[in-house]
């Protein structure tokens, strides 16, 4: 899922939490793409895309198992609510791991099957391929879930705003007939990857 619906997944988890700072929440729900980028940098993970972009589903997470595997990301999650157990704050422990495990959940239900089950583990990798099949049902999915995260927090018309048009400005990339800065991204996996990192830190 996109950066935009990931951070409007903390605010669910804000929702259930209120006394855990939704900056920290915030963090928890990044944390593992902050790792992917990281991971991508430094070439141990990879990322590659089709000679001409035209949507998201010309772009491929090729290896991805140490920041996106699902133990990896349930096995953070875990030991963020164990840290948070052990410190006296339990409930700030549920919700850093809450953050992280909604990661997988959200991107789970959207990526290609590039999700593995654990690093270095042969065997399935997980995911709908709803991005490169069906674009339009991503792209509405993707809208409705941050509006209902929107709504279930009770958020202002700003909050809305900012979410709705974070998600519009994806839209390039849900449709190929559509124009836009995705062109320029075929054979340059990390820009790809510095334009998500910047769009991770808005």
């Amino acid at each position: 899922m996109f950066a935009i619906n990931h951070a409007a997944a903390a605010l669910l988890v804000k929702r259930r939490y209120p006394d855990v700072s939704l900056a920290l929440i915030l963090i928890a729900v990044q944390a593992m793409e902050v790792l992917w980028v990281v991971l991508n940098y430094v070439g141990i993970e990879r990322t590659t895309t089709e000679p001409v972009v035209r949507y998201v589903g010309d772009i491929h997470l090729a290896y991805m198992p140490f920041s996106h595997s699902v133990a990896t990301m349930l096995g953070t999650a875990a030991l963020g609510w164990a840290i948070g157990a052990l410190a006296g704050r339990p409930r700030l422990g549920a919700a850093v791991g809450l953050g992280v495990a909604s990661h997988l959940l959200l991107d789970v239900v959207t990526h290609d099957r590039d999700i593995a089950l654990a690093p270095l583990l042969d065997g399935p990798e997980y995911g709908t391929r709803l991005y490169s099949r069906l674009p339009l049902a991503a792209f509405l999915l993707e809208l409705g879930f941050g509006v209902l995260c929107w709504r279930v927090y009770r958020g202002g018309r700003a909050l809305l705003a900012v979410i709705a048009g974070f998600n519009l400005g994806n839209l390039s990339l849900f449709f190929a007939a559509v124009p836009g800065p995705e062109q320029w991204l075929s054979g340059r996996p990390i820009l790809l990857t510095t334009i998500i990192l910047a769009r991770r830190s808005l």
